[in-house]
Protein backbone atom coordinates (compact mmCIF):
# COMPACT_ATOMS: atom_id res chain seq x y z
CA UNK A 1 0.00 0.00 0.00
CA UNK A 2 2.90 2.21 0.82
CA UNK A 3 4.44 1.64 -2.14
CA UNK A 4 1.22 2.20 -4.54
CA UNK A 5 0.93 5.43 -2.46
CA UNK A 6 4.17 6.68 -3.70
CA UNK A 7 3.72 6.14 -7.23
CA UNK A 8 0.40 7.72 -7.28
CA UNK A 9 2.16 10.72 -5.75
CA UNK A 10 5.11 10.40 -8.13
CA UNK A 11 2.85 10.78 -11.07
CA UNK A 12 0.84 13.56 -9.63
CA UNK A 13 3.72 15.62 -9.06
CA UNK A 14 5.04 14.86 -12.44
CA UNK A 15 1.83 15.53 -14.57
CA UNK A 16 1.58 19.04 -12.21
CA UNK A 17 5.25 19.59 -13.41
CA UNK A 18 4.59 19.03 -17.07
CA UNK A 19 0.93 21.07 -17.13
CA UNK A 20 2.67 24.14 -16.11
CA UNK A 21 5.91 23.69 -17.96
CA UNK A 22 3.21 23.43 -21.15
CA UNK A 23 1.24 26.59 -19.43
CA UNK A 24 4.00 29.06 -19.00
CA UNK A 25 5.46 27.86 -22.89
CA UNK A 26 2.15 28.88 -24.28
CA UNK A 27 1.71 32.26 -22.61
CA UNK A 28 5.20 33.37 -24.05
CA UNK A 29 4.32 31.99 -26.79
CA UNK A 30 0.90 33.88 -27.32
CA UNK A 31 2.13 37.02 -25.70
CA UNK A 32 0.68 39.82 -27.78
CA UNK A 33 0.00 43.67 -27.83
CA UNK A 34 1.91 46.69 -27.59
CA UNK A 35 5.95 45.79 -27.05
CA UNK A 36 7.02 48.82 -24.64
CA UNK A 37 10.89 48.96 -24.81
CA UNK A 38 12.98 48.80 -21.89
CA UNK A 39 15.19 51.82 -22.68
CA UNK A 40 15.95 54.74 -21.13
CA UNK A 41 13.74 58.46 -22.48
CA UNK A 42 16.93 59.57 -23.95
CA UNK A 43 18.20 56.19 -25.57
CA UNK A 44 14.46 56.47 -26.99
CA UNK A 45 14.98 59.79 -28.37
CA UNK A 46 18.40 58.54 -29.80
CA UNK A 47 16.41 55.57 -31.33
CA UNK A 48 13.68 57.69 -33.11
CA UNK A 49 15.76 59.91 -34.69
CA UNK A 50 18.18 57.04 -35.68
CA UNK A 51 14.80 55.07 -36.93
CA UNK A 52 13.22 58.42 -38.39
CA UNK A 53 9.79 56.83 -35.85
CA UNK A 54 7.88 58.76 -33.43
CA UNK A 55 8.18 57.88 -29.85
CA UNK A 56 4.25 56.52 -28.48
CA UNK A 57 4.39 57.27 -24.44
CA UNK A 58 2.37 55.82 -22.05
CA UNK A 59 2.64 57.71 -19.00
CA UNK A 60 0.48 55.68 -15.73
CA UNK A 61 0.33 55.84 -12.25
CA UNK A 62 0.09 52.74 -10.03
CA UNK A 63 -2.97 53.90 -8.49
CA UNK A 64 -5.08 55.10 -11.52
CA UNK A 65 -7.41 51.83 -12.65
CA UNK A 66 -8.44 53.34 -16.29
CA UNK A 67 -4.39 53.08 -16.43
CA UNK A 68 -4.22 49.54 -15.27
CA UNK A 69 -7.38 48.89 -17.84
CA UNK A 70 -5.63 50.24 -20.67
CA UNK A 71 -2.57 48.02 -20.26
CA UNK A 72 -4.73 45.06 -19.82
CA UNK A 73 -6.94 45.59 -22.82
CA UNK A 74 -6.16 48.32 -25.25
CA UNK A 75 -2.32 47.91 -25.24
CA UNK A 76 -3.10 43.59 -25.35
CA UNK A 77 -4.75 43.93 -28.68
CA UNK A 78 -2.93 42.36 -31.08
CA UNK A 79 -4.27 44.31 -34.10
CA UNK A 80 -2.98 47.65 -31.65
CA UNK A 81 0.21 45.62 -30.69
CA UNK A 82 1.29 44.79 -34.62
CA UNK A 83 0.57 48.44 -35.60
CA UNK A 84 2.11 50.21 -32.91
CA UNK A 85 5.35 47.55 -32.69
CA UNK A 86 6.02 48.71 -36.51
CA UNK A 87 5.41 52.33 -36.13
CA UNK A 88 6.77 53.80 -32.77
CA UNK A 89 9.45 53.73 -30.29
CA UNK A 90 6.94 52.56 -27.61
CA UNK A 91 7.73 53.58 -24.08
CA UNK A 92 5.81 52.88 -20.51
CA UNK A 93 6.60 55.00 -17.59
CA UNK A 94 5.56 55.27 -14.18
CA UNK A 95 4.83 59.14 -13.58
CA UNK A 96 5.83 59.02 -9.90
CA UNK A 97 9.12 56.86 -9.95
CA UNK A 98 12.86 57.06 -11.38
CA UNK A 99 12.75 59.25 -14.85
CA UNK A 100 9.17 59.32 -14.92
CA UNK A 101 9.09 62.24 -12.59
CA UNK A 102 11.10 64.23 -14.60
CA UNK A 103 9.50 63.34 -17.53
CA UNK A 104 6.33 64.35 -16.09
CA UNK A 105 7.38 67.52 -15.11
CA UNK A 106 9.19 68.23 -18.59
CA UNK A 107 5.57 67.42 -19.71
CA UNK A 108 3.09 68.94 -17.72
CA UNK A 109 1.67 65.29 -17.03
CA UNK A 110 -1.48 66.45 -14.50
CA UNK A 111 -3.91 63.62 -15.28
CA UNK A 112 -3.82 60.07 -15.59
CA UNK A 113 -3.71 58.10 -18.26
CA UNK A 114 -1.90 60.06 -20.71
CA UNK A 115 -0.26 59.03 -24.04
CA UNK A 116 1.90 61.21 -26.00
CA UNK A 117 3.26 61.42 -29.49
CA UNK A 118 7.02 62.68 -29.10
CA UNK A 119 9.10 63.41 -31.84
CA UNK A 120 13.22 62.55 -31.68
CA UNK A 121 13.86 66.57 -31.15
CA UNK A 122 11.66 65.51 -27.86
CA UNK A 123 8.85 68.23 -29.00
CA UNK A 124 4.79 66.67 -28.52
CA UNK A 125 3.13 66.13 -31.10
CA UNK A 126 -0.09 64.95 -30.11
CA UNK A 127 -0.99 64.03 -26.63
CA UNK A 128 -4.35 61.80 -25.92
CA UNK A 129 -5.98 61.89 -22.05
CA UNK A 130 -7.94 58.97 -20.31
CA UNK A 131 -8.41 55.79 -21.31
CA UNK A 132 -9.35 54.85 -25.17
CA UNK A 133 -10.27 51.23 -26.47
CA UNK A 134 -9.09 50.10 -29.54
CA UNK A 135 -10.82 52.15 -32.42
CA UNK A 136 -10.33 55.00 -30.38
CA UNK A 137 -6.75 54.74 -30.42
CA UNK A 138 -6.60 54.19 -34.01
CA UNK A 139 -8.48 56.94 -34.54
CA UNK A 140 -6.54 59.21 -32.39
CA UNK A 141 -3.59 57.96 -34.15
CA UNK A 142 -4.66 57.70 -37.26
CA UNK A 143 -2.63 60.44 -38.98
CA UNK A 144 0.93 59.05 -37.60
CA UNK A 145 0.30 55.59 -38.67
CA UNK A 146 2.22 54.37 -42.19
Amino acid sequence: MKQFSILVLTIFLLGNTFATASNSNTAKATETGIQFQNITFAQALQKAKHDKKLIFLNVYATWCAPCMSLQKTTFKSAKVGEVFNKNFINLSIDAEKGEGVGISQRYQVTAHPLMLVINGEGKVVKRILGYVNNEQLFSEMKSYIK
